[in-house]
């Protein structure tokens, strides 16, 4: 059975990483991206270039966004010369983008009224599993859709999981990263509390990985701590967008509005294009 062309807009830090691994498998891939010289490495490495979105949905099967927010998605599939533009019924389109719930229930809507699939598919991981191929990929859609996807998410992730309708996977991709900012945020303050009370990065660090408090968190983050040095792999702005939707969808957890504002603060104080774990910087120049 021949592999579906695959349509690819947004070659961010998550988006290169997955349309290389969908290249590596075989699939033949069309990307799309605003700043054409994004695109450039991936057409070295045997992509396609489309000159619009209109063109990239006329040649393809699959049309995966992986875009930055809510706005971004919403104009990538409905602005002038967007994917929906010139609509052809019996694609199938799948954002991968961290949205609000009710931006994947809108589109979803959309595409069904043109005679289009819909599926969300967030993704748990950043850019290291995103190169790996070890994502998890959290699905709202239909089972029809999501079997159609599935070739697609195995080469992308070690795991897909079709929780329900459309809304089901923006759920649950905003849960877990209300617990990842929970992770890094007690982290940053725990190595700090010690260190302010003569205890070294290194051992508390070491304290921490090597105890029954270890995640995989706590253990991929300690390098950035111990350098004092956080390239993004995920950017701090993008868990303070992320934050932000949570708490719009409901979330009135004890802990959500200290934990958004201190995350909010960071970026507002220049931490924003730092990875999240940068929060220990934001927090330890407040002290």
């Amino acid at each position: 059975m021949s592999k579906p062309k695959i349509g690819w807009v947004g070659l961010g830090n998550m988006g290169t990483p997955m349309v290389n691994n969908l290249l590596k498998a075989g699939f033949e891939v069309n990307v799309f991206n605003r700043t054409k010289s994004k695109e450039q490495a991936l057409v070295e490495a045997g992509a396609s270039a489309a000159e619009s979105p209109p063109q990239l949905v006329q040649h393809c099967d699959i049309i995966i966004t992986m875009l930055s927010d809510d706005a971004a998605v919403k104009e990538i599939f409905e602005g002038t010369n967007g994917l929906l533009s010139k609509p052809q019924p019996g694609k199938l389109f799948i954002d991968m983008s961290t949205v609000a719930p009710e931006t994947s229930c809108y589109l979803a809507g959309i595409c069904a009224r043109l005679g289009l699939g819909f599926i969300e598919a967030p993704v748990s991981g950043s850019v290291k599993p995103a190169q790996d191929g070890t994502l998890i990929i959290l699905v709202g859609g239909s089972a029809e859709n999501y079997e159609k996807a599935k070739p697609v998410f195995d080469v992308l992730g070690k795991l897909s999981l079709l929780l329900g309708e459309s809304g089901k996977g923006s759920t649950a991709k905003l849960a877990i990263n209300y617990l990842l900012a929970l992770n890094l945020q007690g982290l940053a303050e725990t190595v700090l509390f010690a260190e302010k009370n003569g205890i070294s990065k290194q051992d508390m660090l070491t304290i921490i990985n090597e105890g029954a408090c270890a995640n995989g968190i706590t253990k991929l983050k300690s390098t950035s701590i111990l350098n004092d040095d956080y390239p993004a792999a995920f950017a701090l702005k993008h868990l303070v967008k992320d934050l932000r939707l949570a708490k719009e969808a409901g979330l009135d957890a004890p802990l959500i509005t200290p934990l958004y504002d201190a995350f909010n603060k960071a970026q507002q104080a220049g931490f924003g294009n730092e990875d999240v774990m940068a929060i220990k910087k934001y927090l330890e120049s407040n002290q």
